[in-house]
């Protein structure tokens, strides 16, 4: 997919809508987490530097097309204004003679796109007005591309669009993990259910050499072959669809990989008793909770035989102690081939970077996608809206 970069236009003298992902974490009315604050500065630096004058077009919460006060991007402008070392002039509906009015290097923050139901609906009559605000469009917001909006594809239609640096920064990391990657790759796909990810899986066993199918939805995939997993949590219905993946990626040349041992426990709870079986041994009266040493051991050698890494969903119950120890220590080995240069890593998913957090391995991945939505889409091949309306 072709699309323009901040490189490709000039923006001397132009006011840059900008559509940039601020939605964060508050307590009251502070905000919590500044990441994905910090993570624009590049690119509205960059506009200033360049001579143009920012304009930061955001959604917060999901208000559903109402005015909600605790949702207004009001409470995130002191951050905003930490972060970038700047005044930033918040405005509740953009005026285009009161931007213009404004310093050539001003920064302004419109109020929350989705206080109007105008811009889910990616009603033309919000797109028009948003443009007519300006004289380019960049967005910045991959977060947000997989969502047909006003703000995030209506508007790119009307003025001259391209991408913002995270974006780029982005768009470029995914294309290096599965657009033309270095080979062989090989994907870690875990999480509860198969039935949310069938298309992803279906889309993964054409394009990678090696998949990993780990946390419940590898227990869907056991049944389907045969294999008892007690009180395990696996979508039995889900039989026919996993066995068409293992025909489609054995057709496809593809690996995949299930665990081969597995850690059981009667309880569900932090600090459960547990014990580590051959993966068709498990107990009648007993979950899977996680996957064993010896699957770890497997998966370290599919990865260090790999060049690429894209990984999305644990391989167990993370958030619990001990059943996180099959998530870590992949994730370290993963971190450490990364490290060496042996390995490009791409990782996305809320549940995904929590855990590669957790396992202290987030730091050397090569990337880390916080886009969530739009990083699983991109995963299942889907044309993402945001990006495909940045033009070539």
């Amino acid at each position: 997919m072709a699309w323009k970069t901040m490189d490709d236009v000039a923006l001397a003298g132009k006011t840059v809508l900008t559509r940039v992902d601020i939605n964060v974490p508050m307590e009251g009315d502070k905000v919590t987490d500044t990441t994905r604050i910090d993570k624009i500065k590049p690119t509205v630096e960059d506009i200033i530097a360049r001579g143009g004058k920012v304009v930061l077009l955001a959604h917060f919460g999901r208000p559903k097309g109402k005015i909600v006060p605790e949702m207004s991007l009001r409470h995130v402008q002191p951050a905003l204004e930490a972060s970038l070392g700047r005044k930033v002039v918040f405005v509740e509906r953009p005026d285009r003679a009161m931007i213009d009015a404004l310093p050539s290097d001003a920064v302004v923050l419109v109020e929350n796109t989705r206080f109007t139901d105008m811009e889910e609906a990616n009603d033309p009559r919000m797109a028009q007005f948003l443009a007519s605000m300006g004289d380019m469009f960049c967005n910045d917001a991959f977060s947000a591309a997989h969502r047909a909006h006003a703000s995030t594809e209506g508007i790119a239609h009307l003025l001259p669009s391209f991408a913002g640096r995270l974006m780029e920064e982005e768009l470029r990391a995914l294309e290096a993990a599965l657009g033309t990657p270095q080979r062989p790759v090989v994907a870690v796909v875990g999480g509860a259910k198969v039935s949310t990810k069938l298309e992803l899986l279906g889309n993964l066993v054409t394009k990678v050499d090696h998949l990993v199918i780990g946390g419940g939805m590898a227990n869907t995939f056991l049944v389907a072959q045969g294999v008892e997993v007690g009180k395990s949590l696996a979508e039995r219905d889900m039989g026919p669809m996993a066995l068409d993946i293992l025909a489609k990626a054995k057709a496809a040349g593809c690996t995949i990989h299930l665990p081969v041992d597995i850690v059981v426990a009667r309880e569900f709870k932090a600090g459960a008793a547990s014990e580590v079986l051959p993966v068709a041994a498990c107990p009648a009266d007993a979950m899977i909770l996680d996957a064993g040493p010896a699957t770890v051991t497997e998966l370290t050698r599919v990865f260090e035989a790999c060049k690429t890494l894209i990984w999305n969903g644990p391989l167990g119950a993370f958030e619990i102690t001990p059943f996180d120890a099959a998530t870590t220590a992949a994730a370290q080995v993963a971190a450490h081939l990364t490290r060496e240069g042996k390995l490009i890593s791409v990782a996305g998913g809320g549940d995904t970077v929590s855990a590669l957090h957790q396992a202290g391995a987030a730091g050397d991945f090569t990337f880390i996608s916080t886009a969530g939505g739009a990083f699983l889409e991109w995963m299942e091949g889907k044309i993402l809206p945001g990006v495909a309306a940045l033009g070539g």
